[in-house]
């Protein structure tokens, strides 16, 4: 991906709320089970990290993008951005 195609998703998901909120418990399999469901149906999510979690964004970022297989947009503080292209029927057109 591209630093286009990031900016480009990441002012889709200015608007958009959270919708995972991750806690003291961090990364559980249930949380990343729900955030593949997630993306494979709205192909970019917003996940917002607590201030009870002790881990770093940045970190549990890069360990959902692995397990979701998904690409961080973007980090900001406690928001996260994931984008994943579902197999067929993409929603979201990417510029080149």
């Amino acid at each position: 991906m591209n630093s286009r195609q990031r900016a480009y998703l990441g002012s889709m998901a200015t608007n958009m709320d959270a919708i995972f909120q991750i806690g003291k418990a961090s990364l559980t399999p249930e949380i990343v089970e729900a955030l593949d469901q997630a993306l494979e149906k709205r192909e970019l999510i917003k996940v917002s990290v607590l201030k009870n979690c002790a881990d770093d964004p940045r970190e549990i970022a890069e360990m959902i993008a692995e397990r979701t297989r998904s690409q961080v947009v973007k980090v900001i503080g406690k928001k996260m951005i994931f984008y994943r292209q579902p197999k067929k029927n993409p929603k979201i057109k990417l510029p080149e």
